[in-house]
């Protein structure tokens, strides 16, 4: 009795907690992801922030200052930076787990969220099947669908080599899938949700090279035609951006393409060349470099 008290004692605690995010008084229906056409009109895309200003409850001093971004409907906007710049808090206030303290973050010109599809750097997978965890985007979705999204995704790699195919369980977050085995999980779930916007948060950091490699092609699938905003602290990974924007102490320090950002040779040329620079190196090139330069190094330097 002294335990089933003190749970519910919890319970009522959990029961009583109020939102610090509250929901419109009357909020703009739009149609949620997925296929085909609706009653609801579909939302296009258009992800803009204005002067966005964020800091936590509590805190005395503000994370972001005056963030001002749009990204336009199928684009790709990558943000970049040291850790602590705020690339985080970001995705924060777009997926609604907190509310700007200052400044407006609209899609389609209206407050957010249902149609906006995320991968983590830590992918969050339930304790069920490989089926179950990619019809958590998007529940209502057929099996032809989910077939579709794990082809798209190369989930159907490996699926097919297990005995119980998608009806594979996975353990607890995952445990019984390799790193990658989980990222392409994710990218499968986002795939079969059909957001308009998505948001890509260190998608391949927890990943060795391989592994990274063989996510990337899933992910470039899932970004085409979506407006996208990838948060990234090493600029190599975000090189096809049509933006990038380099954030530093909760401010936007520069913005431009990777080519315009590296010829003015600033912050994040200097984190493009760390990173380069701590990067493994091929086997093939190591040994090429040793050899010195061969004709075809020399012309490619003319």
């Amino acid at each position: 009795m002294y335990a089933a008290a003190a749970s519910a004692e919890r319970v009522i605690e959990l029961l009583d907690q109020r939102t610090s995010v509250p929901a419109p008084e009357h909020p703009v229906r739009l149609a949620r992801p997925g296929p085909g056409p609706g009653p609801l009109p579909r939302v296009r895309g258009e992800l803009r922030l204005e002067e966005v200003g964020f800091r936590h409850p509590e805190k005395t001093v503000d994370v972001l200052h005056d963030v001002s971004v749009t990204v336009p409907v199928g684009g790709t906007t990558a943000l970049v930076g040291a850790s602590g710049a705020g690339k985080t808090t970001l995705v924060k206030l777009l997926l609604r787990f907190y509310d700007p303290t200052r400044g407006r973050i609209l899609l389609d010109g209206r407050d957010l969220r249902a149609n906006i599809a995320v991968v983590l750097q830590e992918t969050l997978l339930l304790d069920g099947t490989i089926a179950e965890n990619i019809l958590a985007g998007r529940p209502d979705a057929s099996r032809e669908d989910l077939e579709r999204a794990a082809r798209a995704a190369d989930v159907d790699d490996f699926v097919d080599a297990l005995p119980e195919g998608f009806d594979t369980r996975v353990g607890q977050r995952g445990r019984l899938l390799s790193g990658g085995q989980r990222q392409r999980i994710a990218v499968a779930r986002a795939m079969i949700r059909d957001a308009p916007v998505l948001l890509l948060d260190e998608p391949t950091t927890s990943l060795d090279a391989e592994s990274a490699e063989r996510a990337l092609g899933p992910m470039r699938r899932l970004m085409a035609g979506r407006t996208t905003v990838v948060i990234s602290h090493n600029l190599l990974t975000v090189t096809d951006a049509d933006r990038i924007l380099y954030l530093e102490a909760g401010r936007v320090a520069e913005a431009g393409t990777h080519a315009e950002l590296l010829a003015r040779d600033r912050r994040d040329a200097q984190l493009c060349r760390l990173h380069h620079d701590s990067a493994p190196m091929p086997v093939d090139l190591a040994a090429r470099r040793a050899a010195g330069p061969g004709p075809g190094d020399r012309k490619a330097a003319r």
